[in-house]
């Protein structure tokens, strides 16, 4: 068989089988491709473990990006010390020390709260700087965006802008367009594909309100559609629309992640196998083993 001449969804089906069909079925035309999307994973998978435990396993899942959140504890020998923006400078060389072990870059932090002034933005934008990070993931309950873009634009960093269920002020994705038009392109949206199902948004017509404004992107896929007690199942297996997601993402040219944010309560102690489930769904069906 000549690979050369056959289409990207071609490929993935040849060497992936039923987890790419699912993607590319017998109606779908072949020429659609899905392209590739770095893969990091949201620390509030592990929610139940540590900072350095959440690093160890995403790590084990060959996963090489993260999302950190503020609030985790951070280490088996140090639970009384929690991940965030505050931490003094030896808690952060010991943080980049264990990432550099395990090969794990730290790409995005949020959800993170802070207030509308100089001080505290000087605060959580130094941090991102000294620890790398290119995306804050924020809910700002305040209206007025000038300030955030400009430190965006003073220090190089995106901010995206999360979308929790409904009733919450970022739940419906004309809202974060509202606030982010007039911006710098460096302010835009952290899609929460799960959290717009539950409030009854399909996510990918939120995708293409959102077009030019995606950043960063918390990717879930849940058992129902519109139900807000819905549960998080593996990428593909659920009413999330993976391959019109996947195919809307590539049509934008998405330069963001695919953070994944796995919040079923009936698997936090062990979300691994749904994880795997889910990863190979989206590596083949991308065709990117990174």
């Amino acid at each position: 068989m000549n690979t050369k001449r056959m289409t990207a969804a071609g490929l993935i089906l040849f060497l992936c089988g039923t987890a790419a069909a699912a993607l590319f079925g017998p109606d779908r035309n072949e020429k659609e491709s899905v392209g590739k999307f770095d893969i990091a994973m949201q620390c509030w998978t592990f929610r139940k473990f540590t900072f350095f435990e959440a690093v160890e396993r995403t790590a084990a899942l060959g996963i090489r990006y993260l999302e950190a959140y503020p609030g985790q504890a951070l280490s088996p020998e140090a639970k009384n010390v929690r991940f965030d923006h505050e931490l003094p400078d030896a808690w952060i060389q010991r943080i980049k020390d264990k990432l550099n072990e395990h090969d794990v870059r730290l790409v995005a932090y949020g959800v993170v709260d802070f207030e509308n002034n100089r001080e505290a933005m000087t605060k959580i934008f130094d941090f991102a700087r000294q620890m790398g990070i290119g995306t804050i993931v924020t809910e700002p309950p305040w209206e007025d965006f000038s300030l955030l873009n400009e430190f965006a634009v003073q220090y190089g960093i995106k901010v995206a802008i999360h979308n929790h269920p409904s009733p919450t002020q970022y739940a419906r994705p004309e809202t974060v367009l509202r606030h982010v038009k007039g911006q710098s392109l460096l302010i835009g949206a952290c899609g929460d594909t799960g959290h717009w199902m539950r409030t009854g948004v399909d996510p990918v017509k939120a995708l293409k309100m959102l077009e030019g404004r995606v950043l960063h992107l918390h990717l879930k896929d849940l058992d129902r559609f519109g139900v807000k007690e819905a549960l998080d199942v593996p990428f593909g297996s659920g009413e999330a629309g993976m391959p019109e997601i996947l195919t809307e993402l590539t049509r934008q040219n998405y330069q963001g992640y695919l953070s994944i944010e796995h919040e079923n309560p009936h698997e936090v102690m062990n979300p691994e196998p749904a994880i795997r489930k889910g990863l190979e769904y989206i590596r083949c069906a991308t065709g990117n083993r990174d």
